[in-house]
């Protein structure tokens, strides 16, 4: 009977303490802030504002386009 009982404690401490670590390892997804897309006036392709290309008041993808439009 005492055999028995302390199977249980160990199989409970083994399972709780498996159970932590898969937790531990697993790391929670990256929170990126969201930012606004805007549009490139010369082909069209979307793309975050932090990456376009700016210039009289229009979204560009690239130097190149932003040159193709003046």
């Amino acid at each position: 009977m005492i055999t028995i009982v302390l199977l249980v404690i160990l199989g409970v401490y083994l399972f709780r303490r498996l159970a932590g670590q898969r937790g531990a390892t697993s790391k929670p997804p990256e929170n990126k802030a969201a930012e606004d897309m805007v549009r490139c006036k010369v082909c069209g392709v979307n793309l975050p504002r932090s990456e376009a290309v700016l210039s009289k008041g229009r979204f560009y993808c690239c130097d190149e386009h932003r040159r193709a439009d003046s």
